[in-house]
């Protein structure tokens, strides 16, 4: 028999809603609730997964029956589980045997459901066999429509709780790498810095007596302050070469600083173009002379053309100078001037190494150079490449290559007037 009489029990029901789910004891404040219109010596509440159950709340600490224990339902018992409407069971039934109770003989059973879908068990049980009855039954069905509501908006509090805390030390640990990183990029942009000012003022400092080694080694060679011998002057071209094969790289060097902090600028002037190209020629003889490498320009006609001196004639040395070393000896590079109505255009070709199609898109990035056994002979920055290209795109130009492996280079500058 229900301990209170029916119209007792349906005014106490409603006081199920009053269960305070933010706190950690809520199954125990269930159970509480329900000790006021049922008798029972232990309570259990399970919720169902798809092949299990699942022990969530215990009114006691029942000794073999631990929260969050899963307990395997077989076809029959999933059967049972899943339906609606309680039942009145004993110890001898197949759910209790499932379940591993002791010490306990009496059950009632009750569906926890919302809209017709099962999601757990509510069991109240009793030492003593045949205790409950239909009327218990009843009384908990009553009570299990109501905590099914209370329980759902218990775990769903559990689970925007966790979620919220994730959230939190998610914001909180994406703040923290954030100013790490900030930390970072200030101390790398900081070192980078450093970096190009003391590349700027090492190349400047290591350009003054380069000039002088270049200079003496010119005045040398024309032996106007006496005669040299063939050895004598076969050391003086070698200092000469090495000094505007080293001038090279140095200023490759420096280039590629200004460029880095922005501080590459154009100045425009109106030139003949065979004058910077005739320059960047006589600058490269002594190494195209090394390597008996004829410099042959093809220029139909000659033009003047409105850019930076300097700029265009550092394009010119940049791919002449990589066409004569990527070259075999007793060979010819050429070089030729063209132009429109529109712009004019510089093509350097030359008859060595070539480069692979997939390595096209790579040599315009910074210290790419080709792994062959051919280029590791030949020393080099890397920034070569890179510093044409800036300088061609400063004159909102473009550059383009034509290259097969063991079948040369063109290089292709196009420059708009």
């Amino acid at each position: 028999m229900p301990v209170l009489p029916p119209d007792k029990i349906l005014k106490l029901i409603p006081s199920l809603f009053e269960i305070n789910i933010t706190e950690s004891q809520t199954g125990v404040n269930l159970f509480r609730k329900l000790e006021k219109f049922l008798i029972f010596d232990d309570g259990f509440i399970y919720f169902a997964n798809p092949d299990s159950l699942q022990l969530k709340y215990n009114y006691k600490k029942h000794g073999s029956n631990i929260v969050d224990t899963l307990y395997s339902l077989n076809k029959e018992l999933k059967t049972f589980v899943f339906s609606k409407g309680g039942a009145i069971l004993n110890s001898e039934d197949k759910l209790i045997k499932a379940l591993e109770y002791t010490g306990l003989k009496s059950f009632i059973v009750s569906k926890i459901s919302i809209k017709s879908t099962v999601f757990g068990l509510i069991v109240l049980a009793k030492k003593e066999e045949n205790y409950y009855t239909k009327e218990d039954l009843t009384a908990l069905d009553a009570a299990s429509s109501i905590l099914s509501y209370v329980l759902k908006d218990s775990e769903l509090s559990s689970v925007f709780k966790l979620q919220l805390k994730a959230l939190k030390e998610g914001i909180i640990e994406k703040n923290k790498a954030y100013k790490t990183i900030k930390e970072q990029n200030e101390k790398i942009l900081e070192a980078d810095k450093v970096k190009n000012e003391f590349l700027a003022n090492v190349s400047h400092e290591l350009r003054t007596p380069l000039n002088s080694i270049l200079g003496f080694s010119d005045i040398l060679s024309t032996q106007l302050y006496g005669n040299l011998n063939q050895k004598q002057e076969e050391y003086v071209n070698d200092i000469k070469v090495s000094a505007t094969h080293l001038l090279g790289m140095i200023n490759e060097i420096l280039d590629m600083s200004k460029i880095e902090a922005n501080a590459m600028k154009i100045v425009k002037s109106t030139f003949w173009i065979s004058r910077a190209v005739d320059e960047a020629c006589n600058i490269l003889m002594p190494l195209a002379q090394k390597k008996n490498i004829t410099l042959n320009k093809n220029m139909p006609v000659d033009f003047e053309v409105f850019a930076d001196y300097q700029k265009i004639q550092q394009i010119l040395y940049n791919l002449i100078s990589n066409a004569i070393k990527y070259s075999p000896e007793n060979d010819t590079v050429e070089i030729s001037v063209s132009a429109n109505n529109e712009a004019f255009k510089i093509t350097v070709h030359d008859n060595g190494i070539g480069i692979d199609k997939k390595y096209h898109g790579k040599i315009f990035a910074k210290f790419v150079q080709l792994d062959s056994a051919y280029t590791k002979k030949e020393s080099s920055t890397g920034l070569g490449l890179t510093i044409t290209k800036e300088l061609v795109e400063l004159h909102e130009g473009k550059i383009s290559l034509v290259s097969e492996v063991n079948n040369g280079s063109t290089f292709i500058v196009e420059i708009p007037f």
